[in-house]
């Protein structure tokens, strides 16, 4: 019998986009001998659809016209089952569409790849593919992903952390704090967000102050860290769980601005996007074999770190200047699902994505072991009087 596999894409993200495409990439590589592949789009309102051409690109050019022609669905619990149903059969039409054996969110960037997902999927009982909420959660937060890096001992760079109500409140404290914490140059980014959007450089207060600015059109905390002159970027993905983990092979990705800019990843001056298999890159990278092995090292540690399951992406800098290796940070659903890493160290994207399914059925049947719950006659006293609290008077 074939898995029921219901996978997720879109979201109201920045990243909406590319989700799509990272999503219909691997729809395409499900062995469909093994899987029954249902793809449910999540529009930029949160609506979700599913139906013939959701899993069409194609279709995807005229959005307002394929929702017209799809059914809004949702996920239901039904007994000891997940089903997902139409939310509004038409008449004769039967709610349910079909039971779910596994979810597969291939979601990028907030309200979606942040544990949001991750959430929602686990609350429903179903299992999912990627991090808990928590390692979602902090794979996604620049900041908090400092913090446990560092406590690990694995290299980041300093930085300003600072908050939207800073920012209106008192914009010059932020840059003087900034100017004696750091120094320039320094980069500016959300601390929530991938994709470099929301992204900038700065060399003086000036443009601190348009780079600032900028990122707070796009999140409420903004990162600012010092900026490396002479680097090189180096990728690279790691697959398995907090348990077990490995790395591919590494990557070095070429871009045609001093930041790898959203085009340099996703459209690679192609006007038909492969999402980041189409990134200018050179596999494996023109580093030295020592350079090779420490990230490759530190990527598996800092996967283990934050917990994640699945694969990730992690993304470092090589200060050329120092000869220090930096770790930049970590996606926990990256584009394209970074295959093109995979396949080069002889894991095909098919046998990626088994790998994967086969990770969040694993995790499902160890989480069936604990209990959650126990007997209690707690509830069969409790009365409650008007707006009285349990422990006495309002």
């Amino acid at each position: 019998m074939k898995i029921k596999v219901a996978l997720l894409f879109g979201g109201k993200s920045v990243e909406h986009e590319i989700s799509v495409i990272s999503a219909l990439q691997a729809a395409q590589s499900l062995d469909r001998e093994k899987y029954d592949v249902i793809p449910v789009y999540i529009s930029k309102s949160g609506n979700m659809f599913s139906g013939e051409r959701v899993g069409d690109i194609e279709a995807y050019k005229d959005i307002k016209s394929l929702l017209s022609e799809s059914c809004e669905v949702a996920f239901a619990r039904v007994g000891e089952r997940t089903a997902l149903i139409r939310t509004s059969p038409k008449l004769l039409q039967k709610p349910l569409i079909d039971y779910i054996d596994v979810a597969f969110p291939v979601v990028h960037g907030t309200n979606v790849e942040d544990g949001t997902a991750a959430g929602y999927l686990n609350m429903l009982g179903v299992p999912f593919v990627g991090c808990d909420v928590l390692s979602a959660a902090l794979s996604m937060d620049k900041y908090a992903m400092k913090v446990i890096f560092r406590d690990r001992d694995i290299p980041v760079l300093d930085c300003v952390m600072c908050d939207s109500r800073e920012y209106l409140s008192d914009e010059h404290a932020i840059i003087k704090r900034v100017e004696a914490e750091i120094g320039y140059p320094v980069i500016v980014k959300p601390v929530n967000l991938g994709s470099s959007v929301g992204i900038s450089k700065a060399y003086d207060r000036e443009k601190l102050s348009e780079a600032l600015a900028e990122a707070f059109l796009y999140a409420k905390r903004v990162l600012v860290e010092r900026a490396i002159e002479n680097l090189t970027e180096i990728n690279c993905s790691v697959l398995g769980n907090e348990k077990s983990a490995r790395a591919s092979v590494c990557e070095r990705p070429v871009g045609s601005d001093e930041i790898l800019s959203y085009e340099d990843k996703y459209i690679g001056g192609s006007k038909s996007s492969k999402g980041m298999a189409s990134t200018k890159r050179v596999i494996p990278a023109d580093i030295s074999e020592e350079n090779t092995e420490k990230i490759r090292e530190l990527s598996v540690k800092a996967f283990k770190a934050l917990g994640c399951s699945g694969v990730a992406r992690i993304d470092f800098m090589i200060d050329n200047s120092s000869g220090e290796i930096y770790l930049n940070e970590i996606n926990s659903i990256p584009g394209s699902l970074s295959f093109y890493l995979w396949e080069p160290a002889g894991l095909s994207y098919p046998a990626l994505l088994d790998e994967l399914i086969s990770l969040a059925l694993e995790r499902d049947r160890e989480n069936k072991k604990i209990t959650y719950a126990f007997d209690t006659n707690v509830l069969s006293g409790v009365k409650l009087n008007g707006l009285k609290g349990s422990k006495g008077k309002a």
